[in-house]
């Protein structure tokens, strides 16, 4: 397994500053927003994209993933991260994330990502069904889809509590419509025990299809908000147990947006429990 640590804690810093201080923190990848202030693809100049690829070599860190969830840009009224969204009534609005979604699978390309994750297709609307609300995600993504497939770059969905996806099993009654290898899962080790599918009994059941895991601690609530593993209550030894146990040798990405007024803190903090408990559990670190 790698380390690496998600850009959208450090909203109060550029982009070239933050993979500075992440890897300072001991990473050995990052996962960039693609959004304000780092990575919005919509204004992202050429002189940009070449200034993110020599920072990254410059503190030898590899993108982990393109965190294509979060549009902070747009600045809807509505929700700043989650809108707009794929299920949303106004088929505007959706051509926004849809065409967001391509802008960031050929920013992957640009600067050396293989996968991007976007969100398990927005809130529904009050009028919606849930398969009224999957059979429009299916029909916007299906372009993306295509394009990923072209480009090479696997797109990953994230099932996310509240929102169209919010569970494995309905997870995986939308994908068997969709016969793509550059489709896949990001397994967010949090969201799952929000919604009360402890990860650590679902790793294997979803080895097949996990790309990419999201880590942070929930507390024992369950209610969805992002703590520094070992804050809250989910069973870290368990957890990583069992994604040893599935041969992954990809990125697992901590994921701590709440903590913007002091990103570092958090990052070392996450970097030191986690890099701790593998090396109890013998498990290698990449």
């Amino acid at each position: 397994m790698k380390l690496a640590f998600s850009s959208n804690a450090y909203m109060h810093f550029s982009i070239e500053e933050t993979i500075a201080r992440i890897a300072d923190c001991g990473y050995s990848g990052i996962e960039i927003l693609a959004d304000v202030p780092h990575a919005w693809p919509a204004g992202l100049l050429q002189e940009r994209k070449d200034s993110i690829r020599e920072s990254l070599t410059k503190h030898n860190l590899t993108i982990s993933n393109i965190n294509a969830f979060m549009m902070n840009a747009v600045a809807d009224p509505r929700q700043p991260y989650w809108h707009p969204g794929w299920t949303d009534p106004d088929p505007h609005y959706r051509a926004i994330r849809r065409e967001h979604t391509k802008r960031c699978l050929q920013l992957a390309v640009d600067i050396g990502a293989k996968n991007i994750t976007t969100e398990p297709g927005g809130f529904l609307a009050q009028e919606q069904s849930w398969q009224q609300g999957a059979d429009i995600f299916y029909e916007e993504l299906m372009p993306c889809i295509e394009l990923a497939e072209q480009l090479g770059v696997d797109l990953l969905i994230e099932p996310e509590p509240e929102l169209l996806i919010e569970t494995f099993g309905q997870y995986l009654e939308f994908v068997d419509r969709i016969d793509s290898k550059r489709l896949g899962l990001n397994f967010d080790i949090g969201h799952s025990y929000c919604v009360g599918e402890d990860p650590e009994e679902w790793i294997a059941k979803m080895q097949s299809q996990t790309r990419h895991y999201h880590v942070e601690d929930i507390a024992a609530s369950r209610v969805h908000a992002h703590l520094i593993p070992g804050h809250g209550a989910i069973d870290f030894a368990a957890t990583l147990r069992e994604i040893s146990k599935t041969d992954y040798d990809g990125w697992v990405t901590v994921e701590l947006y709440p903590y913007i007024d002091n990103p570092d803190r958090a990052a070392r903090e996450a970097h030191d429990y986690l890099q701790t408990l593998m090396k109890q559990l013998e498990i290698p670190i990449q």
